[in-house]
Protein backbone atom coordinates (compact mmCIF):
# COMPACT_ATOMS: atom_id res chain seq x y z
CA UNK A 1 0.00 0.00 0.00
CA UNK A 2 2.33 2.90 1.72
CA UNK A 3 2.22 6.46 0.96
CA UNK A 4 3.56 9.11 -1.52
CA UNK A 5 6.43 11.44 -0.55
CA UNK A 6 4.08 14.28 -1.58
CA UNK A 7 1.33 12.84 0.59
CA UNK A 8 3.85 12.85 3.74
CA UNK A 9 5.41 15.95 3.07
CA UNK A 10 2.10 17.80 3.02
CA UNK A 11 0.72 16.46 6.22
CA UNK A 12 3.73 17.67 8.28
CA UNK A 13 3.67 21.28 6.34
CA UNK A 14 -0.42 21.15 7.04
CA UNK A 15 1.25 21.13 10.77
CA UNK A 16 4.35 22.48 10.53
CA UNK A 17 4.12 25.25 8.20
CA UNK A 18 7.53 26.46 8.00
CA UNK A 19 8.84 22.73 7.33
CA UNK A 20 11.40 22.26 5.00
CA UNK A 21 11.24 18.70 4.50
CA UNK A 22 13.19 16.12 2.18
CA UNK A 23 12.05 12.41 1.50
CA UNK A 24 13.82 9.77 0.53
CA UNK A 25 12.63 6.37 -0.53
CA UNK A 26 14.59 3.72 1.17
CA UNK A 27 13.52 0.70 -0.40
CA UNK A 28 11.40 2.01 -3.25
CA UNK A 29 8.03 0.94 -1.91
CA UNK A 30 6.68 4.05 -1.05
CA UNK A 31 6.71 1.99 2.78
CA UNK A 32 9.75 2.57 3.93
CA UNK A 33 10.87 6.23 3.96
CA UNK A 34 13.37 9.00 5.56
CA UNK A 35 12.26 11.99 6.25
CA UNK A 36 14.40 15.28 7.47
CA UNK A 37 12.48 17.98 8.90
CA UNK A 38 14.11 21.37 9.65
CA UNK A 39 11.29 23.36 11.28
CA UNK A 40 11.51 26.32 13.85
CA UNK A 41 8.73 24.93 15.75
CA UNK A 42 11.47 22.84 17.21
CA UNK A 43 13.74 24.92 19.02
CA UNK A 44 14.31 24.34 22.32
CA UNK A 45 12.56 21.44 22.24
CA UNK A 46 14.73 17.87 22.80
CA UNK A 47 14.86 15.49 19.57
CA UNK A 48 11.43 13.07 21.42
CA UNK A 49 9.58 16.18 21.25
CA UNK A 50 10.36 17.31 17.80
CA UNK A 51 9.55 14.01 16.85
CA UNK A 52 6.73 13.64 18.51
CA UNK A 53 5.38 16.52 16.35
CA UNK A 54 6.16 15.11 13.28
CA UNK A 55 4.42 12.25 14.25
CA UNK A 56 1.21 13.72 14.80
CA UNK A 57 1.43 15.29 11.96
CA UNK A 58 1.12 12.16 10.62
CA UNK A 59 -2.31 11.41 12.11
CA UNK A 60 -1.88 8.04 13.27
CA UNK A 61 -1.06 6.85 9.90
CA UNK A 62 2.78 5.51 11.39
CA UNK A 63 2.56 1.27 11.41
CA UNK A 64 -0.61 1.24 8.87
CA UNK A 65 -0.35 3.08 5.76
CA UNK A 66 3.11 4.45 6.36
CA UNK A 67 5.28 1.13 7.98
CA UNK A 68 8.69 2.89 8.68
CA UNK A 69 10.11 6.27 8.67
CA UNK A 70 13.41 7.20 9.52
CA UNK A 71 13.14 10.46 11.31
CA UNK A 72 15.84 13.34 11.38
CA UNK A 73 14.86 16.84 12.55
CA UNK A 74 16.82 20.03 13.22
CA UNK A 75 16.13 24.05 13.47
CA UNK A 76 16.54 26.42 11.06
CA UNK A 77 20.00 27.53 11.05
Amino acid sequence: MGMPASEIEAMIKAALPDAVVTMTDLAGDNDHWAAHVVSAAFAGKPRVAQHKLVYAALQGRMGGELHALQLTTAVPT
